[in-house]
């Protein structure tokens, strides 16, 4: 370990004199001594404390400097210094060498520029002594504090340039209404140059402000918003406590004076005046009144009332949210008639008052509002909203069954005129008496058809027709015992041949269209004619129903098949109707339980006269006409496989002829050339069509040649294989191809280009060629006598 040695002791020596660029060099001119000691591993001897001091004179600076030389700082000097100029002096730490500059040979210390104490207020260096020869520090490094001395050159500066605040209308003195703060960048710790005063410089008597808290606060009282709303104070502030040279700053504060409910609402006029139809519908406005109340907002929201008295079961009065208006509605019919003018008192009161203002007076106020009822020509009003008549269906025509009255509500009291609306009457059953109401009926009344009518009756001013009124009239036709009971159904009864005396074949009820207020009643019997019948008899069960009994064991069906029982049947209203009603009873075959297999004897007459050969006939009998379709369909088949050609005669030869003629090589829509080339198109030893084949051949398969060669030589190749083929047909067949080939060696056969006339050819040629050019040669190969 590096060994220090014993450095001097360095003495600081602060001056007592004062110098005259800095009158403040002695208040901060306390200093700590330090004490360094070093051990050595070397010799482990405890090295002896030693003193050191730098010398300077001066620890502050004053911001602002403007003279023209630099401003001193203080020199450092050490006991190492013999004056020699062997030690040189260096400076760091903060502005070293751009704020701070050193003389080295000296230590003296000046400030190079003018500095500010807002933007730093200490800036902390640290010096060093250095031997030039040897450049070792003869000196342990120490640390010193620069501080600025502040000046006043800040105005206090407030937080806003604009305030805004607000306090209640009618506060009292001293109402705080807001807190303005300004701040000062100089340093407060020293002198008065941050130190603000606040003073109010507009806004007066209004407002004041307290000088060391900036809050403004009222001056006078019950100030009144309705007199005056806004206020603009400007507050300022001043350092150095207000004193004669200080700088100062302002600022704006806006007031505003809010709302209070300090008056009551007021009528502008004491007397109202609306008119009203006596035909004005319910809820119909008649027109609108508004108390008038200079507060604001909620402290201005009214309602208005109608007081007790006179009108107000006639009308009411509702308060508009939106405009604060009371608007006069109707709240019941009004009648000219009955009264012609109404006098009310409406009331309009404040919704929110303030008790601290009540002794202001009454928030209340009452007008007089008069409505005049004009009187309109109103319809005829009848007695009833509407009619009910009753009438017996059996009452005569021209009866009358009730009557309605109307009457003019009008002063004039006009005379009225009846009639029937014709659309709720459209068969014209009613009618009614144009001067006294009566309604009478036109026509026979059916309550089974029509149980009511509800029909229509009109009202009409004859003085005036355009005042009408109608009403209905619900007409109920009471029910009159005219209609006999009959079968409720029509009943299928049938008796078993093995029935036995006593059974039960049938259960049978009645209907009535008639609808006696007490319920139906009916009763069975057998009909006078025929009191007492052997073969069965009616049972009546009492409730509504009757039961049909066999009274004898055994029914044939061969020697009767049917039995008719008529029933009497009547019920018990007034007058008493009856009606005979006969059931058809039918004899039927039944098994052991009584279950019906058949009923009829025509059947089983038929079933045994029928004899096998009868049947045996019918079924020969369809034999045969099958037999006859069947050959009538081969002959059809054997019809269509006859050959095209059929006489023997005819040489033409089998042309197969498509009648699509197509558009040249450059149709493709025609004929694809490259089906000759597809061995899935090819038709391989397919048989003639218009023939019927004697052999079928065996189907030989040629070698594939249609790849890879033109479509001339494949043709040629094919019509070579069909002429060496032993199976092919002995008859000529033409072909036609899509593909034209190369021109005909032939030239052209056409007779039209010749240049012969035909009376100068020669046809006997035709004979050379064989039998199948005799009829040819034979058409014109003979003389010419034979072909004229």
């Amino acid at each position: 370990m590096r060994m220090y040695h014993c450095l001097p002791l360095v003495i600081w020596t602060c001056m007592l004199h004062t110098v005259d660029n800095s009158p403040l060099q002695a208040k901060d001119n306390s200093h700590l001594l330090k004490t360094i000691v070093n051990l050595t591993k070397d010799d482990g001897k405890m090295l002896h404390r030693t003193k050191r001091g730098w010398m300077w004179n001066q620890f502050f600076l004053l911001e602002e400097y403007t003279g023209t030389d630099t401003q001193y700082v203080g020199k450092l000097h050490t006991d190492q210094d013999k004056g020699d100029g062997n030690l040189k002096y260096i400076l760091t730490g903060d502005g070293a060498g751009n704020l701070f500059v050193i003389d080295e040979n000296t230590g003296d210390i000046h400030a190079a520029k003018k500095l500010d104490r807002e933007e730093k207020s200490l800036y902390i260096l640290r010096a060093k002594a250095i031997d030039r020869k040897t450049g070792r520090q003869v000196e342990p490094e120490s640390e010193f504090i620069i501080k600025i001395h502040d000046i006043n050159d800040n105005e206090p500066k407030f937080t806003k340039d604009l305030y805004t605040a607000s306090v209640p209308e009618m506060s009292g003195v001293g109402t705080s209404v807001i807190q303005v703060t300004a701040t000062d960048a100089d340093d407060a710790n020293y002198g008065n140059s941050a130190k603000v005063v606040y003073s109010i410089l507009q806004g007066q008597p209004y407002f004041s402000v307290d000088p060391e808290s900036g809050i403004i606060k009222t001056a006078l009282p019950d100030m009144s918003r309705e007199n005056r709303e806004q206020y603009q104070v400007v507050i300022q502030a001043k350092d150095m406590g207000g004193q004669m040279g200080g700088l100062s700053g302002t600022t704006t504060v806006n007031i505003t004076l809010t709302d209070v409910n300090n008056n009551p609402p007021r009528f502008p006029q004491s007397t109202y005046q609306f008119n009203s139809l006596e035909s004005a519908p319910l809820g119909t406005h008649l027109g609108r009144i508004k108390a008038n109340d200079p507060d604001t907002g909620e402290n201005a929201e009214l309602e208005y009332s109608i007081s007790e008295g006179e009108g107000s079961d006639m009308f009411e009065v509702i308060t508009d949210k939106d405009t604060q208006e009371g608007i006069i509605t109707v709240k019941q019919n009004l009648d000219f008639e009955k009264k012609m003018l109404y006098t009310l008192r409406v009331d309009a009161s404040n919704t929110h008052p303030d008790p601290r203002f009540l002794h202001l007076g009454p928030f209340k106020d009452t007008a007089m509002v008069k409505i005049s009822v004009e009187d309109v020509d109103e319809p005829p009003v009848f007695s009833k909203r509407s009619y009910l008549m009753e009438v017996d269906e059996d009452v005569k025509e021209g009866s009358i069954i009730g009557q309605v009255t109307a009457y003019d509500p009008d002063v004039m009291n006009n005379i009225i005129k009846y009639s029937v609306d014709r659309h709720t009457d459209m068969d014209r059953v009613f009618s009614i008496h144009s001067e006294n109401g009566s309604i009478f009926t036109l026509k026979p009344l059916d309550r089974e058809s029509s149980p009511w009518h509800n029909i229509t009756i009109t009202a009409t001013e004859i003085n005036n027709p355009k005042q009408s009124s109608q009403i209905p009239v619900f007409i109920r036709i009471l029910d009159i015992n005219d209609h006999a009971p009959e079968f409720a159904m029509y009943y299928e009864t049938f008796v078993c041949e093995n029935a036995k005396s006593g059974q039960l074949i049938q259960t049978i009820s009645v209907m009535d269209k008639d609808d006696p207020p007490r319920g139906h009643k009916f009763f069975f019997e057998p009909v006078p004619e025929f009191p007492l019948n052997p073969n069965f008899t009616i049972v009546d069960n009492k409730d509504n129903t009757a039961g049909i009994i066999t009274r004898k064991d055994g029914y044939s069906r061969t020697k009767m098949n049917t039995y008719l029982l008529p029933v009497l049947i009547f019920d018990n209203d007034y007058p008493i109707q009856s009606s005979t009603g006969t059931l058809t009873i039918r004899v039927c075959a039944c098994d052991n339980q009584g279950n019906m297999q058949s009923c009829n004897a025509e059947a089983l007459m038929l079933a045994a006269g029928l004899s096998t050969g009868a049947l045996i006939a019918i079924l020969l009998c369809v034999i045969i006409l099958l037999t006859l379709i069947m050959l009538f369909a081969a002959l059809k088949r054997q019809r269509k496989k006859e050959p095209l050609i059929i006489s023997k005669d005819d040489v033409r030869d089998n042309i197969v002829t498509y009648n699509d003629e197509g558009g040249g090589e450059e149709d493709t829509q025609a004929f694809d050339i490259g089906t000759l080339r597809n061995p899935e198109a090819r038709e391989d030893s397919k048989l003639r069509r218009d023939v019927m084949p004697d052999t079928i051949f065996q189907i030989r398969r040629t070698v594939p040649l249609w790849e890879n060669i033109d479509v001339q030589d494949f043709i040629h190749r094919r019509l070579k294989e069909n002429d060496s083929d032993p199976s092919a047909p002995p008859y000529d067949s033409l072909a036609t191809y899509a593909y034209e080939g190369n021109d005909s060696v032939a030239n052209s056969l056409s007779s039209l280009e010749s240049l012969t006339a035909d009376c100068n050819q020669d046809y006997d040629y035709l004979s050379d060629w064989g039998p199948r050019f005799k009829k040819l040669a034979d058409m014109y190969g003979g003389d010419d006598s034979d072909r004229e």
